[in-house]
Order: structure tokens, then C-alpha cells, then sequence
């Protein structure tokens, strides 16, 4: 089973920054079982180049869950599962980071649809999950939400998991131990 995985956040830095909304979407490796997805009170300004990419502002966000408001919930869907997400390390590190703060060890084994397209599709200029979508005529809707990319991720990871003869050891090669 796997968590397939977008956040939103205040900014790129997980130890300044917040988490503003998370999606998280159960795939059992041939389609979505179960979804999660909310705006997050990061408590603390969104800054207006944020709210210009994403659309999310801090009225949006004034009356959502807390981020230890949702953890437990983050934590049984993931649980047993391989985190999935594009360039993984950015939502992995701010999703540890929460959990950091809240005097918890958030611990998966995880996989990055970046560095799984590098591999099994060599030779594009961008791997950027906008670009690389439209590459491979995967629609995005809702770009920048944590939904809509992480609906464009399941595609792309589906689409990955078929991918060649050796899609199983290149998954192996770029698993990363919790």
C-alpha cells in the first residue's frame, strides 16, 4: 500500500515554515482507496507570493485544523505504507518537522516520483511535476493545491509503476528507509 502525498506550505524552509494544506491518498497499486485532504492553520502569515501561487490565504485558513489537530489522522493512514510524493523530500521534511514539534518521531519508508521519473524516462529538460505532466499529457487540475497535485501524482505514478520491464528494481533502488 502506499500514501500518495502533496502538501502546501508558508515557504520552502520546514524549520521556519508551515504547513498551509496537506492531501494524503491511499493507493493499494491499482487505485485510490481512501483520501484526506485539508487546509491547515499554519499559524502564522502566508506570505502574498505564496497566496499568488497557490490561491490559499490567510482567511482561508483561519478557521482550519491544526496541524495537531489532523496528526493522528496523518499517522493511521500512513501507517504501513510507502510515502509517495514528487520530490518526496520537500512534504517528507516538513511533515517530520510537524511531527518533531509535537514531540513525535513520524518515521516511513518512502519514494520520490521525481527521482523514479529521472530514472525510468531519461532525457527531459524538467522533471518538475508540472512540466513532467505535461510531458506525459497527464492533466493537472487545481495546480498548486495539494489535491490537485496529488491527484497528477497518482497518475504519474501509475503510469511509472508500468513503466519497462524494470520498474521493480528501479522502485527498490530509489526506496528510501524511513
Amino acid at each position: 500500500m502506499y500514501s500518495i502525498i502533496d502538501i502546501e506550505t508558508t515557504g520552502g524552509n520546514p524549520r521556519t515554515e508551515k504547513i498551509t494544506e496537506i492531501a494524503v491518498l491511499t493507493h493499494d497499486g491499482s487505485r485510490v482507496v481512501d483520501r484526506f485532504c485539508t487546509l491547515v492553520n499554519p499559524e502564522k502569515s502566508i506570505p502574498p507570493f505564496i497566496t499568488n501561487l497557490t490561491g490559499i490565504n490567510n482567511e482561508m485558513v483561519a478557521g482550519a485544523p491544526r496541524f495537531y489537530e489532523i496528526a493522528r489522522r496523518i499517522v493511521e493512514m500512513t501507517d504501513n505504507q510507502i510515502f509517495v510524493a514528487h520530490n518526496a523530500g520537500f512534504d517528507y521534511g516538513f511533515i517530520c518537522e510537524e511531527f518533531r514539534q509535537l514531540g513525535f518521531r513520524f518515521q516511513r519508508n518512502r519514494l520520490c516520483t521525481l527521482q523514479l521519473s529521472r530514472k525510468l524516462i531519461p532525457g527531459l529538460r524538467s522533471y518538475s511535476l508540472g512540466k513532467l505532466c505535461a510531458e506525459l499529457n497527464i492533466r493537472i487540475e487545481d495546480r498548486h493545491r495539494a489535491l490537485g497535485d496529488a491527484l497528477a501524482t497518482v497518475r504519474l505514478f501509475e503510469m511509472l509503476m508500468t513503466h519497462g520491464p524494470a520498474e521493480e528494481q528501479f522502485m527498490r533502488g530509489i526506496l528510501r528507509q524511513g
